[in-house]
C-alpha cells in the first residue's frame, strides 16, 4: 500500500467512521456499547462486517484496476467498472453508511445515527453536483454509458458489463474500461 493510499484511507473512512463518531461520543458520554448478550450487538456485527468487506473490496479494485485512490486529491487514472461497481456506481460510500449504521446500533447512539443522517445528505448533494461530474469529464463517453445502465445507490439486480451493447442509443463502449 502505497503512501498515498494510506493517507486516503487515514484521513477520509478514518475521519466519518472514527474521529467524527469518537467525537461524538465523547461530547455527548458514550452509552456502554452493547454486549453479546444484546440484540443491538448482533444488528452492529450484522452491519459491520459485509461493510468493512465491501469497503477493502472497493478500495483494493481501486488499487489493482483504477490506478489511484478513493481521495479527490489522487483519484483514479481508469473508471473501474468491477466487481460491486457492476450493480452501483458508488458501493464504497454505500459500505461507509452501513458502517456508520452499525456503530449508531453499536452504540446506541442517536447522535451517531444524525451522524449518519448529515453523511448521507452531504453525499447525496456532493456526488450529482461534483463527483458525477468530475468523472464525466475525466472518463466522456465511457463513463456516461456506465451512468445511463448502473444506478447510484441502490444495486441492479444483475451486473452490468460494459460488453452488454449499446443503452439508450449510444454506440458501442469502447473505452479503457471495457475489459475490466
Amino acid at each position: 500500500m502505497s503512501w498515498g493510499e494510506i493517507k486516503a484511507v487515514l484521513i477520509l473512512p478514518g475521519t466519518v467512521l472514527v474521529y467524527v463518531p469518537a467525537a461524538l461520543l465523547w461530547a455527548r458520554g458514550a452509552w456502554p456499547p452493547a454486549g453479546p448478550g444484546e440484540a443491538l450487538f448482533w444488528v452492529a456485527l450484522a452491519l459491520a462486517l459485509p461493510a468493512l468487506g465491501l469497503m477493502g473490496w472497493t478500495m483494493g479494485l481501486f488499487h489493482r484496476f483504477g490506478d489511484g485512490t478513493p481521495a479527490p486529491w489522487d483519484p483514479t487514472a481508469k473508471l473501474v467498472i468491477r466487481g460491486p461497481y457492476r450493480h452501483m456506481r458508488n458501493p464504497m460510500i454505500t459500505g461507509v453508511l452501513v458502517f456508520l449504521l452499525a456503530e449508531a446500533a453499536f452504540f446506541r447512539s442517536w447522535d451517531l445515527l444524525a451522524w449518519f443522517a448529515v453523511f448521507l445528505a452531504a453525499n447525496a448533494v456532493y456526488f450529482p453536483l461534483v463527483e458525477e461530474k468530475g468523472l464525466a469529464r475525466r472518463f466522456g463517453a465511457d463513463y456516461a454509458r456506465y451512468k445511463d445502465n448502473v444506478p447510484r445507490w441502490l444495486p441492479r439486480p444483475t451486473p452490468w458489463s460494459p460488453d452488454d451493447g449499446p443503452a439508450r442509443g449510444t454506440a458501442r463502449f469502447t473505452g479503457a474500461a471495457s475489459r475490466r
